[in-house]
């Protein structure tokens, strides 16, 4: 019971908690004398600083503590001490020394208690890169990098960068190699590293084609028996021998890395047993082709290997397999979800946001593309088979129509029927394509458009623009957003000549579709017929941006600079042009009229012989060169242009006179006396090539003068009599207008009689009589001899004298000099 206490005797357990020392009372320090002496003296007045004892006033004495020999200040007593024992509890130590402070102070020393005099803390000590080890990881980590820098260079294009870090990480690793020898670790090979630099190399080889490496490089990695996996590589090496046609050897290495490829890799084999077919139908080898074809349709049907069966069995000319082949292409399935799920729906805003977010992303893209490519295929597989499937090509559009009808690819069957259309066109039987296309027209709106769409257009080639404008018409009605429609329209309005309505149909086809070029050109022509260059130049340079290549759009922009006065900018645009098209004779010959423009003769005359050279026949650029040669006085190399001119234009005497007076020039008088002659057989009334006959005959003193002469003032007589009945009949003809307005008093009326008849000849040859004569107001002349005039002028004009030389001039009679034809030689 001893160790039993009961409540009533133990001690309160909350007691002592109200009591408090007195000394911590801060309230009665005001009224305490000592501490108040104390702040009055030592805090209130402290001694100056000196250097002898720095810190504080205390000096170098240590401090006082309750156990030291020096009394208390009043101020301390009944204050708990430091480390002094109170009520016989001793207080805990904080710790062992106080701080910043010391027991005695050092002379110089500073009140530092987070020790910051000591300066920064010391550098961590280096690590030692002379050891093998480090120097080994600092190799492999350049030749990653390398290998990293070779790939990013091939993204971007650079390939002969990408081939010099491949070779460069080539020669790092083989330092890698000798380093690890020469540190005794030559067992421990990377070997990941080393197989993917030779693969990077053997790749950036073949990307820069150099084939021959390449192959090296892959039979290093393939002869290496420690790489396990590396026989894959063989593929690689047979689409090297593929690209350089070595037919032969790219099936072997395609076996031979099928062999070293176990069936758990499917897809990998179905792709190598693709690339087999491919090669064996570029070496004709349609059968084999068609089996490796065949077993991949059986095991993993896709869309290329259908098409490609196709392809092969239209090659062999197999009717029923292309019917299966293309019966089998249209039910491969795709991998693609339904574009329903693309649809939004009006409850869910949520969902509503996912679906506007996934419509346009990059997985719907390749499932567009894809689709797109399929589609393709089916088209041109349809079109390609539809003429030999059956005895004829509508018959075979009719069969694949109609298993498309059944298919996945419904909206494809109104896009055979139009190729159907387009098939009669290219036929020429534009009666059964207009028969086709009209049978659209009570389709749904899409496919009425584009049937109106190309009947339109056949109409507006068959300048039938009435029709042509009903069914642009149509084509509008059905599909307002259908910019060939559109373009049609404007097309049927051009023709009418109401250019600002065709320019605004264009402009509606280009709201609709931006990128539609034809209304663009079509725009820019049509401003030029409004004379609004500048804005024809700017549509032109808008589509010119659009179609780099093109030569009807750079022709456009050099006429239009040539129309707006600027030669200099036609010039360029010209010479853009030819670098399209170097053998167009008629950008070449413009390029030479411009540069003749501008006084550069010598441009002038390249651009015009190359011109000739691709086109010969064009008149003005013959007549252009003969006449620089003229004025170059190289008269003999004249000749042959005015010659194919003549052979041009054979009833055209000028041609002939320009060859006979280049003969002339040149020297060859008999030359050109035998081509006037032949000229004066074919043209016998031709007064100038007479008058240049009398005028070589006189210089030459040939006797057939006389009769040149006589010949020339025959013809003369006859044109002068020619020129005054024409003359009469216009002065007969304007007073007898004079005459009749005068009033209907003088009309004459003349009645014929029976005997008229017996006299009619004789009136004839009166009348013709009195048509010679001269009018009734001239003054009559009598017939007289006149001197005869064999003047001529050259039609190449004046001849150029050549420069003087130094040489002494020799004085020779001139057997052709000009003499004057006398009166002894006109006729009696």
């Amino acid at each position: 019971m001893e160790h039993v206490h009961l409540a009533e005797d133990q001690e309160d357990l909350y007691s002592g908690y109200n009591d408090y020392n007195p000394t911590f009372d801060s309230e009665e320090l005001d009224n305490d004398a000592g501490f108040q002496q104390a702040v009055r003296t030592s805090h209130g007045r402290r001694p100056p600083m000196t250097a002898k004892f720095p810190g504080t006033a205390i000096g170098a004495r240590p401090l006082g503590t309750s156990f030291g020999s020096r009394m208390p200040m009043a101020s301390s007593m009944g204050r708990p001490m430091t480390g002094a024992v109170q009520d016989g509890v001793a207080r805990p130590m904080t710790a062992v020394r106080a701080a910043g402070y010391t027991s005695s102070l050092t002379r110089g020393s500073n009140f530092d208690p987070l020790g910051q005099s000591k300066g920064p803390a010391p550098p961590l000590e280096a690590k030692n890169e002379d050891t093998p080890e480090e120097k080994i990881k600092n190799l492999e980590k350049k030749v990653n990098d390398l290998i990293e820098e070779s790939c990013m260079a091939h993204s971007l294009g650079a390939l002969q960068l990408a081939l010099e870090k491949a070779k460069e990480a080539g020669r790092k690793e083989r330092a890698l190699v000798r380093q690890r020898e020469q540190s005794g670790n030559a067992d421990n090979v990377n070997l990941d590293l080393f197989y993917s630099v030779l693969f990077n190399l053997a790749n950036q080889y073949a990307n820069n084609d150099m084939y021959p490496e390449a192959l090296n490089t892959y039979q290093v990695i393939v002869k290496n028996k420690m790489f396990s996996n590396a026989g894959r590589l063989k593929v690689n090496m047979a689409n090297i021998y593929f690209k350089q046609k070595n037919y032969p050897k790219a099936i072997k290495f395609y076996r031979m890395a099928l062999d070293q490829i176990s069936n758990t890799h499917k897809e990998m084999r179905i792709k190598i047993m693709q690339n087999i077919g491919m090669v064996f139908i570029c070496m004709g080898q349609y059968s084999d082709a068609i089996t490796s074809f065949e077993y991949i349709m059986s095991e993993s049907p896709n869309i290329k290997t259908g098409f490609n069966l196709i392809l092969c069995y239209y090659a062999i000319g197999d009717r029923e397999r292309m019917k299966k082949a293309f019966q089998k292409l249209i039910i491969v399935p795709l991998g693609i979800d339904e574009e329903d799920k693309y649809i939004p729906s009006n409850d869910d805003t949520h969902t509503n946001m996912v679906i506007e977010a996934i419509k346009n992303d990059t997985l719907h893209q390749m499932e567009r593309e894809r689709k797109a490519l399929a589609e393709k295929f089916i088209m041109t597989s349809a079109k390609l088979i539809a003429p030999a499937i059956e005895t004829s090509f509508a018959a075979g559009f009719d069969w694949c129509v109609d298993m498309v009808k059944g298919s996945q690819y419904v909206e494809l069957a109104n896009d055979l029927e139009i190729n159907k259309a387009i098939t009669y066109l290219r036929q020429r039987d534009f009666n059964q394509a207009v028969e086709t296309l009209k049978t659209f027209e009570k389709k749904d709106s899409r496919v009425k458009s584009a049937a109106a769409t190309n009947l339109s257009f056949l109409y507006f080639l068959e300048k039938d623009y009435n029709q042509a404008d009903r069914y642009a018409d149509l084509a509008m009605t059905a599909d307002r957003y259908n910019p060939a429609a559109l373009i049609n329209k404007g097309n049927t309005v051009f023709v009418k000549q109401d250019y600002e309505k065709a320019a605004e149909f264009y402009k509606e086809a280009l709201r609709n579709d931006s990128s539609c070029t034809e209304a663009l050109y079509n725009l820019g022509l049509t401003y030029k017929r409004l004379n609004r260059l500048e804005e024809a130049l700017d549509c032109f340079l808008k589509l010119h941006a659009i179609l780099r290549n093109s030569a009807q759009v750079m022709h456009q922009l050099a006429n239009l600079y040539e129309l707006l006065e600027d030669p200099q900018q036609a010039v360029e645009w010209l010479m853009q042009l030819i670098s399209v098209t170097p053998t167009d004779p008629q950008v070449l010959a413009k390029l030479g009229e411009l540069y003749d423009s501008e006084g550069d003769k010598s441009q002038a005359f390249q651009y015009y012989y190359e011109s000739f050279r691709y086109f010969p026949s064009n008149i003005d650029v013959i007549a252009w060169l003969g006449a620089y040669y003229i004025e170059t006085q190289f008269c003999e190399k004249a000749v042959q242009y005015f010659e194919r001119a003549t052979l041009i234009q054979p009833n055209q005497v000028k041609w002939q006179l320009m060859v006979a007076s280049c003969y002339r020039r040149s020297g060859n008088y008999q030359k050109a006396l035998e081509t006037y002659k032949d000229l004066h057989r074919k043209f016998p009334e031709n007064v100038e090539c007479l008058r240049f006959l009398v005028r070589l005959c006189t210089d030459m003193g040939l006797k057939e003068v006389q009769e040149y002469a006589t010949k020339l003032k025959k013809v003369e007589k006859m044109k002068e009599i020619r020129e005054q009945r024409v003359k009469s009949a216009r002065e007969g003809s304007a007073r007898g207008r004079r005459e009749g307005s005068a009033g209907s008093a003088n009309v004459c009326v003349c009645l014929c009689t029976d005997s008229s008849y017996g006299t009619s000849t004789k009136g004839e040859r009166l009348s013709a009589r009195l048509r010679s004569l001269p009018g009734s107001h001239e003054p009559y002349e009598a017939s007289s001899q006149r001197e005869l005039d064999a003047s001529y002028v050259d039609p190449l004009g004046p001849q150029v004298e050549r420069p003087k030389t130094a040489a002494k001039k020799r004085v020779e009679d001139d057997d052709f000099a000009d003499e004057e034809l006398g009166d002894d030689l006109l006729p009696e």
